[in-house]
């Protein structure tokens, strides 16, 4: 094998994972020099142990806006990941994310409202793309009038349909410089705003934040802003969306979560695991290692395949049966180590809300006959373009 093979189903990446898993568990692309990871372990490695497996963007110099996310905390290692993690996680603690709740529910029950008498909707279109974007823009105090533009930047970021080069910025190849160049004003513009006249929203309180005694530079509040921008919708988004997939899918599922609805927590976390919203993570090897008995030479790309990793036996019982009771449950849908998931309680709280709403509010809910699934044109993240789906009236 001289290349890893285009997925030709692309609802369906898992059987090349199993393949991969089986035969080339770690996994060097010739054409590009990109290593793949496949095996849970492996995977796990390279998320967690960061002395050896860097976040930080092969051949990084963050000194501009070009590179939206170079100084953000994904692409960020100690001591300073843990300087800038320390100022945004009081916005996400347990506390503040259950405090949205109320909310949360408001806006889910305005989304579903016009769509319950009419018997059909597109899930993804009028529920799970405009909820996460609402809620992440109120949080930073953005305009609803800029929303549809959110969606559009974060789409255009996340469809990354190959690795990237060596040497190369895995967060902006082809066609996404255009958005990037416009978040990036987009975001200065708020910055600025927010500087002569702050607000009680996440900008102003970036602003006001201080690491020891110095306040965030100009790139690092762009990084914190698309970030936020980009996991506060696209994780939650395809969360709803490949969940609802799933129930409708395993017959039984959804009225059984209707009868049971302390299940539903269990059934997200299956969803997470199953079909996992971000299906790889890039690392650089920081140090000469040895994985999967290979030798790895400092400064080679890594992407660790998540959705691959939620897949293998050796961990997971039976993987590719959709089980909303499964027990224990330790994906890493949401990365692992320092780099887990900051706004992973926030989006967890938004899919239990609009699934609880869904699986009340429509009973009978199905696919629409004849539907034909596209998923959206990324390899990092798993989600649908369309979820047509119908209940009785």
């Amino acid at each position: 094998m001289t290349h890893i093979p285009a997925i030709e189903q692309p609802l369906d990446p898992f059987p090349h994972y199993e393949s991969m898993r089986r035969s080339q568990p770690v996994f060097q692309d010739p054409g590009s020099g990109v290593w793949h990871v496949f095996l849970y372990d492996d995977v796990q490695r390279v998320l967690s142990e960061h002395s050896t497996f860097s976040s930080r963007m092969a051949g990084d110099t963050p000194s501009g806006t070009g590179q939206l996310f170079a100084a953000s905390l994904v692409n960020t290692d100690p001591p300073r990941h843990r300087q800038l993690r320390s100022l945004v996680t009081q916005a996400f603690t347990p506390r503040a994310v259950e405090a949205l709740a109320p909310r949360i529910l408001d806006i889910t029950e305005a989304l579903l409202a016009p769509a319950v008498p009419l018997g059909a909707m597109d899930l993804i279109e009028q529920l799970a793309y405009p909820l996460p974007v609402i809620v992440i823009a109120e949080l930073m105090g953005i305009p609803a009038a800029d929303r549809d533009r959110f969606k559009q930047w974060s789409d255009v970021i996340v469809s990354q349909t190959r690795p990237a080069p060596v040497g190369s910025d895995p967060s902006a190849p082809d066609g996404q410089g255009a958005a990037h160049r416009e978040m990036a004003d987009y975001f200065m513009g708020m910055i600025e705003e927010r500087r002569r006249r702050p607000g009680n929203d996440l900008i102003s309180k970036l602003l006001a934040a201080q690491i020891d005694g110095q306040h965030l530079n100009a790139v690092e509040l762009l990084g914190f802003c698309a970030l936020l921008l980009v996991a506060g919708n696209e994780t939650t988004t395809n969360l709803i969306g490949n969940a609802v997939l799933s129930f409708t899918e395993r017959p039984g599922a959804i009225e059984r979560l209707s009868a049971e609805p302390a299940l539903l927590p269990h059934a997200i976390e299956e969803v997470l695991r199953y079909r996992s919203p971000v299906q790889s993570m890039y690392r650089v090897a920081a140090v000469d290692t040895t994985l999967g008995g290979r030798q790895i030479p400092a400064g080679s790309p890594f992407v660790a395949w998540i959705g691959s990793a939620n897949r293998d036996a050796a961990h997971f019982p039976d993987p590719d049966a959709f089980d909303i009771g499964r027990s224990p449950n330790h994906h890493l849908a949401f990365g692992q180590g320092i780099h887990f998931c900051l706004g992973a309680p926030l989006a967890r709280l938004e899919a239990r809300i609009a699934l609880q709403a869904v699986i009340s509010r429509l009973p009978g809910l199905a696919l629409a006959p004849g539907t034909r699934l596209e998923r959206m044109d990324s390899t990092i993240i798993y989600g649908l373009k369309q979820l047509p789906v119908i209940w009785p009236a």
